[in-house]
């Protein structure tokens, strides 16, 4: 049987042209990486001022008391790079203490589970090194939608009503921002940030204070303001706000241990990625500190079987593409972390043979990792929603077991008429993740929550440790140039639903949008990263439009199945460049009805 064809509908169009492209999650993000394009920036000028711009206009996907991973190549680059933007853990945030505090788990919500903020600062970077702009002219677009407004994503009203409750008696300082009538907002009604406005001023004002005019003196502006954001208002006034106690996510309350020194003492960087052949392709992730080389592994599960097991629209293929994640996942959270990783062992043929045969034509109830070199990895808990009554109204940046979001990412593409490429992921600092610092107009993040409270692990909390991220965006490349960029936010969905776009542009020749475009599914056979760190044995979310036949096939094979909807799963978008015609490219997700694609 061969691999299935693409529908004859797509939402929109896959863009084509020759000068430039962009595409995220939200059209006023696309619409300003294309104006930044428009006047003679590049890519990554491009990037950065887009992804400011969702600090502003998805604030309850991302923030700047986030992270983010990206993957970029620039023109004249023979191989990509990892621009690492996840801050670590506070030096005060140590096992001992959330124990003493009477936790098992990191809250999914409070000060105590934030990181150092790394997003604003691994942005900076980008541009200090790739990029052409200056600071303030980047900033420009973001600065004016935080003071001057912009409308509300029914998503964005819809968290804050969701989370008003807990605004009004508990965290007061945010519903002082987000419910100022004392309502949640409408959707589409004009809201401010002039908090943020003015903290991203000063960040302009230091850099000002930088008078040379030439390369140097570009790039020590950026830095005058990296240092203000790591040792002025925003380390002083978050430090000092979240050290008063205030209520988590399971409704004890707790003083953050976040201090200015953290702060100071984070640099974002550039990493090597790692790569893996599939199909006449390269496919670049970032490390083990995210989630990503276990996209790496289940393709290399997959890559020696027939098409039809790699094909998402028949049973065969969805069967063994969920069975092959669910291994992959079990692996990830067995072995991943910020420390030494067996990687090689975990992509060693000998061993991948072995946990493909792993693979039968029933769905596995069992939690499987498998043992690299003989050793032992780390045995997450494994509880049920039923045996853990989970707090969920605290907006917790995962997809619900019905598909439905409750919080999430952002991600953005862009790639430039010269060949720079950037695929990005930006997160964390959810409106919903810890009350409001009124000063700055946004609050820290929740990565600690993917940590685990028993020691001795890559994955284990430790001051000065990364959080194992789910950030994991995707470069593409063939023949040793960048093909295409790809991702999505949906925490332990992300490589899921991109596999299964690579899958279909690679294996089934899909052209971008019918690919991201096609119906989805994904496996909750895994601990959630996210706290309550729940798992659902066999668990299978997916679109009804993959058709009764083949969902009623999954249910016979054993897997729980999940319906979540015709069009739910997955925010994907992606840019290239056709090799053969030298045209660049674009596509967009249609599901929630705001991620956009723009270029010419």
């Amino acid at each position: 049987m061969s691999f299935t064809a693409p529908s004859p509908f797509t939402t929109r169009p896959t863009l084509s042209g020759t000068f430039g492209m962009a595409a995220s999650t939200h059209w006023l993000a696309s619409a300003t990486a294309q104006a930044v394009l428009e006047r003679g920036g590049n890519a990554f000028d491009a990037a950065t001022a887009a992804a400011f711009v969702l600090h502003v206009v998805e604030p309850h996907l991302n923030g700047p008391g986030g992270d983010l991973v990206g993957i970029i190549q620039k023109a004249d680059a023979d191989e990509p790079r990892v621009l690492m933007g996840q801050g670590p853990a506070p030096a005060a945030a140590t096992i001992e203490h959330y124990r003493t505090e009477g936790l098992d788990l990191v809250p999914g919500a409070g000060g105590l589970a934030a990181a150092v903020p790394g997003a604003v600062d691994a942005w900076l970077l980008l541009l200090r090194d790739h990029g052409t702009w200056e600071l303030r002219d980047v900033l420009a677009y973001a600065i004016g939608y935080a003071r001057d407004g912009h409308p509300i994503l029914a998503g964005a009203a819809a968290t804050v009503a969701r989370v008003a409750d807990l605004f009004r008696n508990h965290w007061t300082t945010s519903a002082d921002l987000w419910l100022p009538n004392g309502v949640p907002p409408r959707p589409g009604e004009m809201v401010f940030n002039r908090a943020y406005a003015d903290v991203l001023d000063s960040l302009s004002t230091a850099a000002c204070t930088v008078s040379d005019e030439g390369p140097i003196g570009r790039a020590a502006r950026i830095d005058a303001a990296r240092d203000e954001w790591k040792t002025g208002l925003v380390a002083r006034e978050a430090s000092t706000f979240l050290a008063t106690p205030h209520r988590h996510s399971a409704g004890s309350h707790h003083a953050g241990v976040i201090a200015p020194a953290d702060f100071a003492a984070f640099d974002a960087s550039f990493e090597p990625a790692i790569t893996m052949p599939f199909r006449g392709y390269d496919i670049a992730k970032p490390g083990a500190w995210s989630q990503g080389p276990a996209l790496l592994q289940t393709l290399a599960m997959l890559d020696p079987l027939n098409d039809d097991s790699l094909d998402p629209s028949q049973e065969r293929g969805a069967h063994t593409v969920l069975e092959a994640q669910k291994l992959a996942l079990a692996d990830r959270d067995a072995w991943f972390g910020d420390a030494e990783v067996p990687v090689d062992a975990l992509f060693d043929a000998d061993y991948l043979d072995s946990r493909r045969s792993l693979i039968n034509e029933a769905a596995s109830h069992e939690f499987r990792p498998g043992s690299p070199s003989g050793r032992a990895g780390f045995a997450p808990p494994l509880r049920t929603s039923d045996e853990f009554a989970a707090d969920v109204a605290t907006g917790e940046p995962t997809v619900a077991r019905n598909g439905d979001t409750r919080g999430d990412t952002c991600h953005l593409d862009v790639i430039d008429r010269w060949g720079n490429i950037i695929s990005a992921t930006p997160s964390g600092g959810w409106l919903q993740s810890s009350p409001t610092i009124p000063a700055l107009g946004f609050c820290l993040g929740t990565r600690l929550q993917m940590t685990w409270l028993t020691p001795g692990y890559a994955s284990s909390l430790m001051p000065g440790r990364r959080p194992r991220t789910t950030l994991t965006p995707t470069l593409v490349s063939r023949n040793g140039a960048p093909a295409f960029a790809i991702g999505t936010p949906g925490g332990d969905q992300q490589d899921q639903w991109q596999l299964l776009a690579l899958l279909r542009m690679i294996v089934g020749e899909y052209s971008p949008q019918e690919a991201i475009d096609a119906p989805a599914l994904h496996t909750t056979a895994m601990p959630e990263s996210f706290w309550p760190r729940t798992w659902t044995p066999a668990g299978a979310v997916v679109e009804d439009r993959l058709g009764d036949a083949l969902i009623a096939g999954l249910e016979r094979r054993g897997h729980r199945v999940t319906r979540a909807g015709d069009w739910s799963l997955g925010r994907l978008s992606a840019v290239g460049r056709d090799a053969a015609s030298g045209l660049l490219w674009a596509a967009a997700n249609p599901r929630g009805m705001q991620g956009y694609a723009t270029g010419r």
